[in-house]
Formats: structure tokens, C-alpha cells, sequence
């Protein structure tokens, strides 16, 4: 078992739910190299040989089992690039926890870009979870692009549940999706900015197969004098159903744009997109004050029960 560091401890803490253990399938990149990486019966990661990153083999039998594949900067002024991708066989059930947090304490700008593409195969269950953070009292901006493209097969169910957590000065996010028949799609992000800090993310989906649908909801907050924008894209190619929700809560002197956009190709495809900027509700402040909240304990209260 590879000992970690207390700053590498400290950022898994955050970016993982449960805490990291070395056991089972599990892969952690710390500043451009894996440093450990396991196996289990029906899930193999395999490094590649080409360009950096890894491939995950998540065999039909899994059932119910998770994957970890975290990754850690801690060295200033570093850009890390890495192509991740996961090839699900038929009726897999697996849950993968990605996520990436960046300790910067230096000058110079450290930066991540993942590239990670899932091909999931028919009646296969698959969950991604990927949070991303940042910390470090240094003045170099903490960067983080993802990539990702999804290609789900028949039947089959893939929920996609980002976070932005807090302290990343700058991302732009990319996420493509491609629906087979009777493929479901469900997406929860959610995004906090403060400062100067700017975000932006992208998600089209694409609607291929007959009774495919897709779920997509954006919860974010905008503090500080923070930029972010949501531009979520659903295209209905085929006989489908799909949903985007987009709300935001704006606060001080951010902007905070959300521009869900539906284009229909088939007859019976329906799709509905709805989008909500607003500030924090008074009456709601005023309620927690009167149970002895200060102003901020109150505003902190009702932005994580909004995010949740």
C-alpha cells in the first residue's frame, strides 16, 4: 500500500465521499502519474501505451461494485492531460468516482483536462460521480477542463452527477451524450463560484433511439463578482422524451447565464426545458434568523439545501 501525503489525504477527503481506501478497482493520479492502482474480479484498469491515462474494463458481472479513479495536483504550475476510458459490458451495474481537487500554494497556474469516454454496452446500469475543488493559499489560478463523452446502448440507464465544491478559478466544461433505443439518461450538476472565478459548461445530448430519454437539472450559485454560464442541448433525433431544469441563485455582484436550447428532428419527440435566475428569498433569511442563524449562517443554509 503506497503512503499517501497529509495534502493528497486532504483533497481525497474532500472529492470522495467515502474515504479512498487502496482496495478493490481503484486508479489515483497524483501531479501526472499513477501512483497506485488495484484490480478486482470484474473490473481491470489497464494503463495506456499511447498517450497518458487508462482504460477500465468493467466486465457483465459486476454487479453493484464501485470503481475509484481520483486524481490530486499538488505541484504548482503544473498542466496535467489525461485520456480516460471505460468500456462497460452488457448488464454491468457499477457506480465509478472519479473527481479531481488541485492544491495550489504557489504562482503559477495548475491545470487539469480529462478526457474521459464511456462506451456502455446494452441493459447496463452505470453511475458517475465527479466532483471537483480547489485549495491552496498561493495566487496561481487553479484550472480544471473535463471532457466527456458518453455513448449509452440499448436499455441501458447512465446517471451523470457533477459538483463544482468551491476554489476552481476557471473551468469550461464539455459533455457529450448519444442515446441508443430505450436508453436513459439522467444528469444532475451543480456549481458554486465566487470571487473573479468563471465557469462555463456545455452538455449536448443526442436522442439516437427510439424511446430514449434524457433528465438534465442545473443547480448553481454565483457569488463574488463570478461568471458562469449553462448551455445544455438536447436533440431530439428519434421518438423520445427529454427534460432540462436549469436554477440559479445569483448573490453580490455576479452574472450568471443559463441558456437551455431543444431542437426536435422526429414528430414525436417532446422536450421541455425550463430556466430560473434569483436571488436568496427574504422570507426564507428572515425564518432561519428568527431560530438564532446569523445573516451568513442563514444564506449558507439555504444555498446548500438548494445545491442538495
Amino acid at each position: 500500500m503506497v503512503k499517501l501525503d497529509n495534502v493528497t489525504e486532504g483533497v481525497l477527503d474532500v472529492i470522495n465521499d467515502s474515504k479512498f481506501s487502496q482496495t478493490g478497482a481503484f486508479n489515483l493520479r497524483e501531479n501526472g502519474t499513477s501512483i497506485c492502482h488495484g484490480d478486482s474480479e470484474h473490473i481491470k484498469i489497464k494503463k495506456k501505451t499511447d498517450k497518458p491515462g487508462i482504460d477500465i474494463y468493467i466486465d457483465g458481472k459486476t454487479d453493484g461494485e464501485a470503481v475509484y479513479i481520483p486524481v490530486v495536483l499538488s505541484k504548482s504550475g503544473m498542466t496535467d492531460l489525461v485520456y480516460n476510458d471505460f468500456y462497460v459490458e452488457d448488464g454491468a451495474d457499477v457506480r465509478i468516482v472519479a473527481g479531481c481537487g488541485i492544491h495550489n500554494s504557489g504562482c503559477n497556474e495548475s491545470r487539469h483536462d480529462g478526457i474521459h469516454t464511456f462506451h456502455v454496452g446494452k441493459n447496463a446500469n452505470v453511475r458517475y460521480e465527479e466532483k471537483h475543488y480547489g485549495e491552496g493559499n498561493g495566487t496561481g489560478a487553479r484550472v480544471l477542463n473535463p471532457v466527456t463523452n458518453i455513448f449509452v446502448g440499448e436499455n441501458s440507464v447512465f446517471t451523470l452527477d457533477t459538483a463544482q465544491i468551491k476554489g476552481v478559478d476557471s473551468t469550461v466544461r464539455e459533455t457529450n451524450v448519444e442515446l441508443g433505443k430505450d436508453a436513459k439518461l439522467y444528469v444532475t450538476e451543480r456549481l458554486m463560484t465566487d470571487g473573479e472565478q468563471k465557469a462555463e459548461s456545455n452538455i449536448e445530448v443526442q436522442l439516437n433511439g427510439e424511446d430514449s430519454s434524457a433528465q438534465i437539472v442545473s443547480r448553481s450559485v454565483g457569488k463574488g463578482n463570478s461568471v458562469q454560464t449553462f448551455h445544455p442541448n438536447a436533440i431530439g433525433n428519434s421518438k423520445c422524451q427529454a427534460h432540462i431544469q436549469c436554477d440559479s441563485i445569483i448573490m453580490d455582484h455576479a452574472e450568471v447565464g443559463s441558456i437551455p436550447e431543444i431542437r426536435a428532428k422526429n414528430i414525436d419527440a417532446a422536450i421541455i426545458h425550463e430556466a430560473a435566475i434569483g436571488r436568496i428569498n427574504d422570507e426564507q433569511l428572515l425564518k432561519l434568523r428568527t431560530l438564532g442563524l446569523t445573516e451568513e449562517e442563514a444564506e449558507e443554509v439555504i444555498i446548500q439545501n438548494f445545491l442538495n
